[in-house]
């Protein structure tokens, strides 16, 4: 039985297939398996908004717009230092990197818990230490949930795993919103080199529902001259969504990549846009009734 976010991915995938013939909204329902009526209410249960205003966030013109709407929100985030917790949405995050030593035993005497949950964005495998989250991956089209667990396991190799979703799920439900996340910060341990620690450090310095392009975060990282080294450690985030590597976009305003899959980063932008949108009371940005067709960023 498809979720929500099945058919949402669907949706995104048919429209980036079909974005030279121009699709309605009714066969994109159809595509689904859903009535134009049942779309909307789709969204509307998803995320809060139209299928409309879902394709306007999809577009490359919204993201160069709230690319240039951004800088100065991040420029000044950024000099404030990158010494304070993170936040997503009402979430605080802090990153505890393991020591050298840690790193070279590549986990060797560390217990990581892990479970399996449904999230806005399909399943995902998280898993924590007695120190904070270590990892939480998506299951994609091509592995499924048992890929993800062997990325989480791959990341750690030395260590001892014991399924315990019991364990997660409060974790689970405070990340993606179920619950109020609560005034204490969420801990997130991880490994990396010097260069990766600071670039996911600059990372979690992204709001909700603002974007920054490689080159800001480069910056912002200490390595202004290293972006393509700066973009593989975006790339190599060992806790999605958590750390919002997702809210990184090429300068020219397309999506780029993602690991869980490009579907899954837009989804969640327009997951993030919706809810920035909904707190502001109003549109996050304006746009020509032209851009709201499916001129998707890629």
């Amino acid at each position: 039985m498809r979720t929500d976010y099945d058919r949402i991915e669907l949706a995104i995938q048919y429209l980036d297939e079909r974005s030279r013939e121009q699709p309605s909204l009714a066969e994109v329902a159809a595509y689904v398996g859903l009535s134009e009526s049942h779309f909307q209410r789709l969204f509307t249960r998803w995320a809060g908004i139209s299928p409309k205003r879902f394709l306007q966030f999809q577009t490359v013109a919204h993201a160069r717009a709230l690319l240039a709407e951004s800088r100065s929100l991040l420029d000044a985030t950024y000099e404030a230092g990158l010494s304070s917790a993170g936040r997503l949405h009402d979430l605080f995050v802090t990153i505890d990197a393991v020591t050298p030593g840690e790193f070279k035993r590549a986990g060797d005497g560390l217990t990581i818990e892990w479970g399996t949950h449904d999230t806005p964005f399909g399943e995902c495998v998280i898993g924590v230490t007695s120190r904070g989250i270590c990892g939480l991956y998506f299951a994609t089209d091509g592995d499924g949930v048992d890929g993800a667990r062997v990325r989480l396991a791959e990341s750690w190799e030395g260590a001892r795993f014991a399924e315990n979703a019991r364990a997660t799920r409060p974790l689970a439900a405070r990340i993606f919103g179920a619950v109020d996340a609560g005034p204490a910060p969420l801990a997130v341990l991880v490994k990396g080199t010097n260069l990766q620690l600071k670039v996911w450090e600059a990372l979690l310095r992204i709001p909700l529902g603002e974007l920054a392009t490689y080159e800001q975060v480069a910056a912002a990282a200490g390595a202004p001259r290293a972006v393509r080294a700066v973009g593989n450690a975006v790339g190599q985030n060992p806790v999605s969504y958590l750390i919002p590597c997702h809210r990184v976009i090429r300068k020219t305003g397309a999506f780029g990549n993602y690991g869980g899959g490009i579907a899954r980063k837009r989804a969640m932008l327009a997951w993030e846009f919706a809810r920035r949108e909904g707190e502001s009371g109003g549109p996050a940005l304006a746009s020509r009734p032209e851009q709201l067709r499916f001129a998707m960023a890629r």
